[in-house]
């Protein structure tokens, strides 16, 4: 009994240390998130927030918006991207893409690695960064 406490002391400390650790998101349905920073801008009440996205090959996300803009650099691999009301758009790495607020979209990796892209939101302060409308 002894030893089974043990590995469950162990491994709630190694999962607290693994969440403790700045800007790393746990990935969630082949999606991984690296938070890179997050501040406030001279607009009252906005703050730009910046992260890392990783798409596993085939990864979807959820139907989405965001309480504000979204600016997408494509790091690495290929996305397809399908904004509300238009048609679908491909990016490939150095690709830019601008997404305005509060539209619903959905992200997929469709090539055959792991997609890369650094997005950059300019949103209210205080609102959940990602708004899911599935």
């Amino acid at each position: 009994m002894k030893k089974y406490r043990c590995r469950i002391t162990i491994a709630a400390i190694f999962t607290f240390c693994v969440l403790m650790i700045p800007g790393l998101t746990l990935s969630q349905s082949g999606i991984t998130r690296f938070d890179l920073q997050k501040n406030d801008l001279s607009i009252n009440g906005r703050e730009v927030v910046q992260v890392q996205v990783e798409f596993d090959s085939g990864a979807v996300s959820s139907k989405h918006n965001h309480p504000g803009e979204e600016i997408v650099y494509v790091i690495e691999g290929i996305f397809e991207y399908r904004l509300e009301g238009q048609p679908p758009v491909i990016l490939k790495a150095g690709d830019v893409l601008f997404i305005p607020s509060g539209t619903t979209h959905i992200v997929k990796n469709i090539g055959s690695g792991t997609a890369k892209e650094l997005a950059t939101y300019i949103v209210e302060k205080g609102k959940p960064l990602i708004v899911n409308t599935e």
